[in-house]
């Protein structure tokens, strides 16, 4: 996790202008750079870093003696670096994955370079020799990115929206900032005067398409056919090599577990790998919650179960209420289930950071979208239906739950990795016949269980739990997160303010006093910025007035709780 900032043409002198990005110092912790570039006065580099590969080499912009007209700024991981490397007989200066993109570009261009990275990443490349910029960012947008352009052609581009927010520039009005989109790269001619023209934007890789870098992965052969057994072999398959190749890192290694089927089947895939490749540490797993929350209860067990270093993060209700005005600032988000679910992860983070030497945190980010797990998938009209939906959860996923599990573990200086979000995992399971996918006997992500039954990774009653919303799942059934936060609301927002939301708001126009409430601490910080979002996060299929999983009427807790 790092954070990336550049500009390609400022007017303003460059010394101002970086204070800016400072605002993103929290994403790389370990050092910092600022760098301007040769013979372009007007362009510089801005980088903080999370050093979790090559301690030496890793500073930034990335620039190697055979490439000398080449610098790179990226934050990510290229997780088959080194079967790139081999392939192609690379010869490498550094050994830092991210100089495979410079070998990659120099040898077959920016598209096919993107196409054949195995990873999550967001870059930003600068080629001096043929005057070119280019901007790519990965499949799912598990990294992120924004950038403004001025109808004078200055650009921008940054990790986060905040380093953007106070750039100088000479236009009257305000300047768009936007998402860079997932899955895209895009390229600009860079003038004499530093200004840039943007002259291509295509989408480089798809979630459905089988991925390019497929032949430099080490999972091997899959078996061929659709068998109920030949899926659930490959599943385990591709979902073991996940988290495997996910293991590379100089920092140690941790894991969020919730205790629902996602969290601990990644962390129990984890413990079994960090074994065999006898890393000098045992596992930590942390989960958050009240203590007789679903969530902590379910977390012990699986914790036990795996043999990790539990840890447990005590959670009040007054601290999340007190934590949302610097968790809405961090997410750059106002959407309710999003901030919901964010204090949660927020805390706990923040107690990684305090409390434990753990840097690198894996999460289950991904797989409610991919394999059908939310509760109104019951209610799909056709399994065309589901599966049409579920391809477009996982395009909007950078709006959404990647977007908060990225800033709140960032906002830590920790490092996310989603094994789901697996390009060739994805694309395999959203390969799978639209029948298969959907909930079966009444249970939601049927075939990802039954893929693993019977093989006491992790506890049958915990392979079997019933979906459970995170921000539920960490407080009482009694008293759910939403109610207590709605509850705090109606003293904060009177019914005269809420009638005027259409007037104050007319993009997403909030019709709950919880949402009135979270858009005016957006506002606050981010005034008139509220296209980052293109809608709230709703259950489809249902009357739902409500995104939490416990307001709807097919919800049904596990018995146990």
């Amino acid at each position: 996790m790092c954070g990336i900032w550049a500009l390609f043409g400022s007017d303003e002198c460059l010394s101002v202008q970086c204070t800016n990005a400072m605002k993103i110092a929290h994403r790389g912790p370990d050092a910092f750079r600022f760098e301007n570039v040769n013979d372009f006065t007007s362009c510089c580099f801005g980088f903080h870093r999370l050093a979790i590969v090559d301690q030496l080499y890793g500073m930034q912009p990335l620039r190697v003696k055979k490439f000398p007209y080449l610098w790179l700024c990226y934050n990510g991981e290229i997780y088959n670096h080194r079967r790139l490397r081999e392939a192609f007989e690379f010869d490498y200066q550094t050994k830092m994955d991210g100089e495979i993109l410079l070998h990659l570009y120099d040898s077959f261009g920016v598209e096919k370079m993107a196409t054949l990275l195995d990873g999550v990443f967001a870059f930003i490349l600068l080629d001096t020799a043929n005057r070119k910029v280019f901007l790519g960012r990965d499949t799912y947008g598990v990294r992120p990115m924004f950038k403004l352009l001025t109808d004078d052609n200055f650009l921008a581009v940054c990790s986060e929206a905040k380093g953007l927010t106070q750039i100088t520039h000479s236009m009257s009005e305000p300047v768009k900032i936007t998402p860079f989109p997932p899955g895209h790269f895009e390229v600009f001619d860079l003038k004499p005067s530093g200004k840039v023209e943007s002259v291509r934007l295509d989408r480089f890789h798809s979630c459905t398409d089988e991925p390019l870098h497929s032949p430099y992965d080490n999972a091997g052969e899959l078996g061929k056919g659709f068998t109920l057994e030949t899926v659930k072999a490959n599943i385990r398959i591709l979902f073991e090599n996940a988290v495997r190749k996910r293991l590379m890192a100089h920092r140690r290694i941790g894991c969020l577990l919730s205790g629902g089927l996602d969290s601990s089947l990644v962390a129990a895939t984890l413990v079994k790998l960090a074994k065999e490749q006898e890393l000098q540490y045992p596992i930590q797993t942390f989960s958050i919650g009240a203590e007789d929350s679903p969530d902590a209860i379910a977390a012990r067990k699986v914790a036990a179960h795996i043999g990790s270093e539990h840890f447990e993060v005590n959670f009040t209700p007054e601290e999340g209420i007190k934590a949302l005005e610097e968790v809405i600032v961090h997410l750059e988000s106002y959407d309710i289930t999003t901030v919901r679910a964010s204090v949660g992860m927020y805390l706990v983070s923040k107690f990684i950071r305090e409390k434990t030497d753990s840097v690198v945190i894996f999460s289950g980010e991904g797989s409610d979208e991919l394999t059908q797990g939310y509760i109104y998938f019951h209610k799909a009209p056709s399994p065309k239906a589901a599966a049409e939906d579920s391809v477009r959860l996982m395009k909007e996923l950078y709006m959404f739950d990647v977007l908060r599990a990225d800033r709140t573990t960032a906002a830590h200086g920790l490092e996310l990795r989603v094994p789901f979000l697996d390009h060739r995992f994805t694309a395999y399971y959203l390969s799978l016949p639209e029948e298969m996918r959907v909930p079966k006997d009444g249970v939601e992500k049927h075939l990802l269980r039954e893929a693993f039954r019977g093989l006491n990774l992790i506890p049958d009653e915990i392979l079997w739990r019933r979906k459970e919303a995170f921000s539920d799942g960490m407080t009482s059934t009694k008293k759910s997160w939403y109610a207590i936060l709605q509850d705090h609301v109606e003293s904060e927002i009177n019914d005269s303010q809420l009638e005027k939301a259409a007037k104050l708001y007319p993009h997403n126009t909030p019709r709950t006093k919880e949402g009135f409430y979270y858009r005016q601490l957006f506002e606050k910080h981010y005034p008139g910025r509220s296209e980052w979002i293109s809608h709230y996060w709703m259950p489809r299929w249902i009357k739902a007035t409500d995104p939490s999983a416990r307001t709807l009427s097919i919800y049904k807790p596990d018995k146990d709780q």
